[in-house]
């Protein structure tokens, strides 16, 4: 019992990982997807081809190649990263991509009244943007950020691959340790579904209390 507490603490531990992974990668993830996905908006043409070039090319290419490539090939180019840094940039940018989609198209579901109301009053195109568009594309937009975070959740299960000891690294480790492999998998199948439900209880709760105030954006 004692040896099996200590395995659980590995195991907990190592959600404590994944937990870190999972908030630095969406944080990562959100940032590029509103500067890509308003990119793909924007006037100028090098804007909108560097914001699809981005999208394309971590939508198109594997997670394990992106993150290979950030811990074993960026540091022979002179950046180097903790596993931990290879991992939320991998992550963060490979969601990122999916993500900047559901900004774009969530800005352009926006009622065309909306902009001709920005513009009767006077309201520049950042202006209307910030103040009346992305507020009311931001609440479309939580739905699928739900299910974006969710999967960057069972995404960080690959950093295990450059040895972070996250949830799945812990469980093989116990796994190798005891030769019992349906406990500590057990394990953190019913973890990594509790961390999911509490993304989306999470999303539902913002959900609700940004749908209260949204009355007062409208224009």
């Amino acid at each position: 019992m004692t040896a099996w507490s200590g395995y659980l603490d590995l195991i907990l531990q190592g959600a404590l990982v994944t937990i870190k992974l999972t908030l630095m990668g969406s944080v990562l993830a959100l940032i590029m997807a509103f500067l890509a996905g308003l990119g793909r908006l924007s006037r100028f043409f090098a804007v909108r081809t560097l914001a699809t070039v981005y999208i394309e090319f971590f939508r198109g290419t594997s997670i394990f190649v992106q993150l290979f490539w950030a811990y074993f090939v960026l540091p022979i180019l002179g950046f180097e990263l903790t596993p931990l840094q290879a991992g939320v940039l991998a992550l963060g940018l490979n969601v990122g991509a999916y993500a900047a989609e559901v900004v774009r198209g969530a800005v352009q579901s926006i009622g065309k009244e909306q902009y001709e109301a920005c513009t009767a009053l006077n309201l520049g195109r950042w202006q209307g943007m910030r103040h009346v568009i992305l507020p009311q594309a931001f609440l479309v937009m939580l739905p699928t950020f739900c299910n974006n975070a969710i999967e960057l959740l069972k995404a960080t299960s690959v950093v295990s691959l450059i040895s972070l000891a996250d949830l799945t690294f812990q469980a093989q480790v116990v796994r190798a340790q005891t030769g019992n492999t349906l406990v500590p998998f057990a394990t953190i199948l019913i973890i990594y579904f509790v961390l999911a439900l509490l993304i989306s209880w999470g999303t539902r709760r913002l959900e609700r209390r940004l749908s209260r105030g949204l009355d007062g954006v409208r224009v």
